[in-house]
């Protein structure tokens, strides 16, 4: 299930009464919950939630062609390594293995995501700043 989706499950029992609330997506589930009294889950209708689940679908919906980049840590993901810096790596450039492509923060630390191989960065499938997944990919290189 996507983090993103688990995040938004977390602001929106914050701003209501509930206390208690489970969310099944095929094989993935995960159930959220607080202590004090609260209005049960069951008495609450969520109607923005299909719009919710539309919305924060993965954006890439055909197969990933060449190397796919995955996220070896969940945490939020860096084009570059300062606001003001230019990003390490854009769609077209070319790559040595090794070299930085992102920054992923997990746990205040910075882990610099390097290159498996060398080629041509094909895709960016991450946004600036968008909290990642393990094994979520990242970048594809050909």
């Amino acid at each position: 299930m996507d983090i993103r989706k688990v995040k938004k499950l977390i602001e929106m029992m914050e701003e209501s009464d509930i206390s208690e609330i489970e969310i099944k997506e095929g094989d993935d589930s995960v159930r959220i919950s607080r202590g004090g009294l609260g209005v049960p889950v069951s008495d609450v209708k969520l109607p923005e939630h299909n719009v919710m689940v539309d919305r924060l679908k993965p954006a890439v919906d055909k197969p990933l062609m060449g190397h796919v980049v995955g996220a070896p840590m969940v945490g939020t993901f860096y084009l570059a390594p300062s606001p003001s810096s230019p990003p390490f790596v854009e769609v077209g450039d070319v790559v040595r293995e090794g070299e930085t492509l992102c920054i992923i923060e997990s746990m205040k630390m910075m882990n610099q995501i390097k290159a498996e191989q060398a080629g041509k960065i094909e895709a960016i499938l991450v946004g600036n700043e968008e909290p990642v997944e393990f094994d979520q990919p990242l970048f594809t290189i050909s």
